[in-house]
């Protein structure tokens, strides 16, 4: 029999915020021995490319391949996935897919510039990256909702080549993850994984094109080399384990907010669920459901060690103080389980999505509601968005002087130039100054 014992806090108690803060606490640093290692895999793929990665990926992930082209996956493999997925899985991956499309369009920004009055040009220009790679995680923990949510975002931007790696441990292939590949239009998909796969994105090796940037999701190896390569290449984020906080009136089905909690905290043990409710009753209404659904769920065992360790039950005063709580935390995941969310969104200032109304379960973001599933987790939605097409497309800078403009500005850098003792400056704005 399961045994929950789920930490309760009350905003009111005067040793709150110390007790919130222990509880929020997530340290996804790495620690020395694995950093020693991703930088030896990194060392040895930059210098000796295919070979290194290949024999990475026999010994990892348990095959006994000779070279790089039986890591390779062609288009014709990609489209025979999603022909042979059932009738009922292909349909919601394409609508799925269509959703996250259609919402990600919205997001297109467009180049711009603006002409002054002595014919100076001044604007942005907005380009597309080449190349981007994508990482999907194998084994357990495949995910081909990941793999619409990294890359049709791109597609979308423009890019041209999208190269994903996805490890195959014991060479089994998850075919939803291939079909997911055809139809969010991946360029080309290798069967490796670990820090071996970020590193060979990152620098390129003989068969494995070098990549503008990295994103997608992966496990600690992954996470620590893609923050290794940081500065090679662009990278969308280092992500910690996920999280939702529900704030709730009372007024919705205990069962559907203990079956929302559960959701996230079955990613795994170190999952954050929060619910937020000014209404006591109702918080030991979600205990007592927690206590009689938990022994239905598949994966009991992880969301009860979730629970246990990272799960905390708030008592709030009132709806604006749970406001100000999700402000505090600034989860991945927010659920406004009220009766009247809209009202309830203007005091809302971080959070990474924001799920409104009792209708509007989490479940639904993370595969076919239209906007990113990638977010930002352990506080960073304070400074940080959801991965979208602008984290595919640059921003350059457009700047054209008329000779009457480069007169005039010409005498203000001169000023500030001098005033910096930067004397070329001066004098390179100077030469273009009217006499």
């Amino acid at each position: 029999m399961s045994k929950v014992d789920i930490t309760c806090l009350d905003s009111q108690q005067s040793d709150f915020e110390a007790r919130l803060d222990k509880m929020l606490a997530w340290e996804s640093v790495s620690d020395a021995g694995v950093n020693q290692i991703v930088n030896e895999i990194i060392e040895r793929i930059r210098s000796e490319g295919d070979a290194a990665l290949v024999e990475y990926t026999n010994r990892f992930d348990r095959m006994s391949v000779a070279s790089m082209a039986e890591l390779e996956m062609g288009q014709e493999r990609l489209q025979q996935a999603l022909e042979g997925l059932p009738v009922e899985q292909r349909q919601a991956l394409e609508t799925a897919a269509q959703r996250v499309r259609a919402y990600h369009e919205k997001q297109l920004a467009g180049s711009w510039q603006y002409t002054e009055d002595d014919g100076t040009m001044l604007g942005q220009q907005v380009t597309p990256m080449d190349r981007v790679g994508l990482y999907v995680p194998g084994g357990k923990a495949a995910y081909p909702s990941s793999v619409l949510m990294n890359a049709l975002p791109a597609h979308v931007a423009g890019v041209e080549e999208i190269i994903m790696v996805v490890p195959t441990p014991d060479g089994v292939v998850n075919e939803l993850v291939l079909a997911a590949a055809a139809v969010a239009g991946v360029s080309r998909v290798f069967t490796v994984g670990g820090a071996q796969a970020v590193a060979a994105l990152a620098y390129g090796t003989e068969t494995v094109p070098r990549v503008d940037k990295i994103v997608g999701p992966g496990n600690i190896f992954v996470a620590t080399a893609k923050r290794a390569v940081f500065g090679a290449v662009g990278i969308d984020m280092i992500a910690g384990p996920s999280e939702i906080l529900v704030i709730c009136d009372g007024d919705t089905d205990p069962d559907w907010v203990a079956m929302d909690l559960f959701s996230q905290a079955e990613h795994d043990e170190d999952a954050q669920p929060i619910l937020v409710s000014p209404d006591a009753e109702f918080i030991e209404q979600v205990k007592a459901s927690i206590e009689k659904l938990l022994p239905t769920m598949e994966r009991e065992e992880i969301i009860e060690q979730s629970l246990n360790n990272r799960a905390i039950l708030i008592k709030a005063q009132d709806l604006s103080d749970a406001a100000r709580i999700n402000n505090r935390v600034a989860p991945e995941h927010l659920e406004l389980s009220v009766a009247d969310p809209e009202a309830l969104l203007k005091e809302i200032r971080h959070a990474g999505a924001i799920f409104m109304g009792r209708y509007t379960a989490e479940a639904l973001g993370d595969y076919c509601a239209g906007p990113n599933h990638v977010l930002p987790t352990s506080g960073t939605a304070r400074f940080s968005s959801p991965l979208g097409v602008y984290d595919f497309q640059k921003r350059s800078s457009l700047i054209m002087f008329s000779d009457e403009g480069a007169s005039e500005m010409g005498k203000v850098a001169s000023v500030l130039a001098r005033g910096e003792g930067l004397t070329a400056h001066a004098r390179s704005a100077e030469y273009r100054i009217k006499s």
